[in-house]
């Protein structure tokens, strides 16, 4: 369990890749975002050459159903007041999904650090209250603070605070507990047991974390469009 200790505080450790001169320090975690990003451009020059209106090639199928499922489910939550907001909500979760499977390839996820985690949420609460500030009007959205009873203002003021920290506590909570589990397997079974395991945390836990960000998000948005 000591061992467990020091490699719990190893992985929360976050460690500096190297200095820029007057700007201070530039950690692994921003490093591997800039990676993601890469990643996320290449792909995106790649998947999207030669598109064509009629006579679409099977790359093209595939990307424009995955794109059009994406939009559409993020669209049916927010409706026609937020369709601006999709294309943040399918670049988070494809962010997010690839950010906690990157591990597979070697790399330490940046969900791992909390300023990660914790700059997610702020942007998302931010988007999530400018959404609600330009559909309602200022006059609106300072009245919905008082709904449905003024007596609950005070308990509204503080949603907004408490919204970001429950996404962020719940996307790094789940991603370090994940890590917890793994260690503890391999502990008791070294050899066979902690692989599939793997596979699911890395894999398909991922995926969900990136999704459960995502449509909550997505929902506290809905609730400033209605």
């Amino acid at each position: 369990m000591e061992n467990l200790g020091e490699k719990l505080v190893e992985e929360l450790n976050v460690e500096t890749v190297f200095t820029i001169p007057g700007l201070g320090p530039v950690f692994e975690s921003v490093v591997v975002t800039w990676i993601i990003m890469a990643v996320i451009i290449i792909l995106g020059l790649i998947l999207t050459r030669d598109l064509k209106v009629e006579n679409p090639s099977k790359r093209q199928i595939v990307v424009e159903s995955i794109y059009k499922a994406g939009y559409n489910f993020f669209y049916n939550i927010l409706g026609e007041n937020g369709k601006q907001y999709v294309g943040y909500l399918m670049t988070v979760i494809l962010y997010l999904g690839i950010a906690n499977m990157i591990g597979i390839a070697g790399f330490k996820s940046p969900t791992k650090d909390l300023n990660v985690t914790a700059a997610l949420a702020l942007m998302s609460i931010v988007l999530i209250e400018w959404s609600a500030l330009h559909y309602k009007g200022t006059k609106g959205f300072f009245k919905s603070f008082a709904e449905p009873i003024a007596i609950i203002t005070p308990i509204n003021i503080m949603e907004i605070g408490i919204r970001p920290l429950s996404l962020c506590m719940r996307l790094f909570g789940n991603v370090l507990g994940a890590f917890v589990i793994m260690e503890l397997l391999k502990i008791i079974c070294p050899v066979f047991l902690p692989v599939p395991f793997c596979l699911y945390f890395d894999v398909f836990d991922g995926l969900i974390q990136a999704y459960v960000f995502a449509f909550l998000t997505s929902l506290f948005m809905k609730e400033g469009l209605e």
